[in-house]
């Protein structure tokens, strides 16, 4: 099975960390295992991905992050989650919009066999 080429990616790496922070606040290690698994293994994100785009989508406002302590059977560990914005979900519909205008112009350069 191979693997998409990051460099593809690169653009929507925001889109799909925020559609996952659409259903409820996740860590970092929980957010590439959800990528990895929706993917069916064809994206990995890596872990420095990950968090420069964390780091970036907090200083723009789409996310904003909060520290977790163990829970009360002191399992756990104390963890950074992040949570999505109104503004992280204005953005993420307007890179949805982007996402249907890009798949029509590239598939006007797409041969079919």
């Amino acid at each position: 099975m191979s693997q998409i080429s990051s460099d593809v990616i690169r653009g929507y790496n925001d889109t799909i960390i925020l559609y996952i922070l659409m259903e409820e606040p996740s860590y970092g290690y929980e957010i590439s295992k959800q990528i990895k698994g929706i993917s069916d293994e064809k994206y990995v994100i890596k872990e420095t991905t990950l968090y420069s785009a964390f780091t970036r989508m907090e200083k723009n406002g789409y996310i904003e992050s909060f520290v977790a302590e163990p829970d009360s059977s002191g399992n756990g560990k104390k963890r950074t989650y992040y949570r999505i914005t109104d503004r992280g979900k204005e953005y993420y519909k307007s890179k949805c919009d982007e996402w249907e205008i890009t798949k029509e112009v590239i598939q006007k350069f797409i041969r079919g066999e």
